[in-house]
């Protein structure tokens, strides 16, 4: 069997698994361990499965994805997403879809201790949803605002598939947090944006009037944990205090203090807090191991080396290379999830990537592919027919029809495409604030 036949057996293994609801995971492994088997043998399989796991497992720099999981959930379970939108929409009711501004600002700022899209999306769409249903906003235009501002989860940093490509490509974290700041802050001003334009241009979905709450002082108090969550885990890391996985430990402390603070942790919810991050650690941990076997095999094939060289020798313009994976990543995102597509297929462009000249050191293009990866799988959590955010936020919905809410997402895939374009012709967005990291 030739290479190529191997490749293209090995993915359609994995697919029709996956066709078949097997675990990602399962599918990963199953698929990359028969085609190591077909190339190896049973000896060098065993043998690779005897040093693999615990090779991954035992590196220091894994333990910051349950840490930042963690604290994602004592955010969530500690009732500090209510008090982030009750000031968000203080301060953007005036507006005309002022409570969908403020959802946006709120999974923002949610995001930035949590770290997970789906956490997000289903956190923030627990409070803002009733209001935004209350003061007039149509199901349409609720459902795509909470499920576009839940993919801020992972835009903004912390993120967990940022900490997984730093691992996978051995790039400094703190960096690939500041690297990810910018396009972050443009994501939640171009969906802000994009309420803005729909509201006016297809009337109906939002009151033309809402009545505007006063910024009190008590509305400003309830955001100050969060923002002193933030200030002491991003001004640690980057003032030298401590390393990212440091201050994770140091974030989810501090969150759990916060929520002890406001009242809303108690011990049943502290139980599922570490539950929920053992299982979620667990599921990530497997989709390594699934997909480490897998890349394995098929870098026995030669055939992702052989790529790189391929696309080096091809001579179209870097920027051209880098589009087409970016199409590349949407279209997977129709049928996997983002974890699993960044362990999946960093291994096999990265080195393609890092190779093109692209004017930049090979740190910095490391980095600004590391962001437009983050920006680009965020597609797959709106798009049909996945689509993990939508299906997550209108299920909370339940009145509203999925056509309805795959309706409202279209003018964040719109602002999402413009993002992207504007960070794939200039990587100085993504680059600026890097320079100030020691």
């Amino acid at each position: 069997m030739t290479p190529i036949a191997l490749v293209v057996l090995i993915f359609a293994t994995m697919l029709v698994l996956m066709a078949v609801r097997v675990p990602i995971a399962v599918a990963m492994f199953c698929a990359g361990a028969g085609g190591y088997l077909l190339q190896a043998g049973w000896g060098p399989l065993g043998g690779f499965l005897n040093t693999q796991a615990f090779a991954r497992f035992a590196s220091y720099d894994l333990s910051v994805i349950p840490l930042f999981i963690l604290m994602g959930h004592f955010a969530t379970q500690g009732g500090l997403s209510r008090a982030l939108f009750a000031f968000a929409a203080a301060v953007m009711a005036r507006f005309k879809g002022g409570l969908a501004m403020a959802a946006v600002l709120a999974c923002a700022a949610f995001g930035a201790i949590c770290g997970s899209s789906v956490a997000t999306a289903a956190t923030i769409t627990q409070v803002a949803l009733p209001e935004m249903r209350k003061h007039g906003y149509s199901g349409r235009l609720a459902t795509g605002t909470l499920a576009a501002g839940g993919t801020l989860g992972i835009l903004i940093p912390p993120s967990v598939p940022l900490v997984i490509y730093a691992i996978l490509t051995e790039q400094n974290i703190a960096k690939l947090f500041a690297a990810a700041m910018v396009p972050g802050l443009i994501a939640v001003l171009g969906y802000m944006l994009a309420i803005a334009l729909y509201v006016r241009l297809v009337p109906g979905h939002a009151p033309e009037q809402a009545a505007v709450p006063a910024v009190t002082l008590q509305a400003l108090a309830g955001i100050l944990p969060i923002a002193a969550v933030f200030l002491v885990v991003f001004g640690g890391i980057y003032g030298g205090l401590f390393s990212p996985t440091e201050g994770a430990a140091v974030g989810a402390a501090a969150t759990f203090m916060a929520a002890l603070a406001k009242g809303e942790m108690n011990w049943a919810k502290f139980k599922d807090c570490f539950y929920a991050t053992a299982v979620s650690s667990a599921m990530i941990f497997m989709i390594f191991l699934g997909a480490d076997l897998m890349n394995a095999a098929l870098a026995l094939t030669q055939v992702p080396a052989q790529l790189a060289t391929l696309v080096q020798g091809l001579g179209w313009p870097p920027l051209a290379v880098v589009g087409g994976i970016l199409l590349l990543y949407v279209v997977l995102g129709a049928v996997m999830d983002e974890l699993s597509m960044i362990l999946l297929t960093i291994p096999i462009f990265f080195p393609a990537v890092v190779g093109l000249d692209f004017g930049l050191p090979r740190e910095s293009v490391a980095l600004w592919f590391g962001v437009m990866v983050l920006m680009t799988v965020g597609f797959g959590l709106l798009a049909p027919p996945v689509g993990l955010n939508v299906y997550v936020v209108n299920g909370l919905a339940g009145d509203v029809p999925i056509a309805e809410s795959y309706r409202g997402v279209l003018p964040f895939l719109a602002s999402d495409v413009l993002r992207t374009l504007l960070l794939l012709f200039f990587p100085a967005l993504s680059l600026w604030l890097v320079q100030f990291v020691g």
